[in-house]
């Protein structure tokens, strides 16, 4: 995951799969929460999903202030680029 389409395109992947999202609701600036109905112990799931996959350790801390599509892109992105 090099790209941020990249990972958008993995998160779309997890987000129909697991939790079973259809892909027309998935867009960048839709709301984790009240577009995608998921909730709190969703989001953990989903976070350990993408430890996962990108092998490594992802901080609540950085989780907390997600709410749509694109800042779960953006937090990603930015922790696969990390050192």
């Amino acid at each position: 995951m090099k790209t941020k389409d990249e990972v958008y395109a993995r998160l779309v992947q997890i987000l129909e799969e697991d939790f079973e999202i259809e892909s027309d609701d998935i867009s960048l600036d839709a709301n984790l929460y009240q577009d995608l109905d998921l909730d709190s112990i969703d989001a953990v799931d989903l976070v350990v999903k993408l430890r996962e996959i990108t092998g490594k350790k992802i901080s609540p801390d950085a989780f907390k202030a997600v709410r749509t599509v694109e800042d779960v892109v953006e937090e990603v992105y930015k922790l696969v680029h990390s050192n």
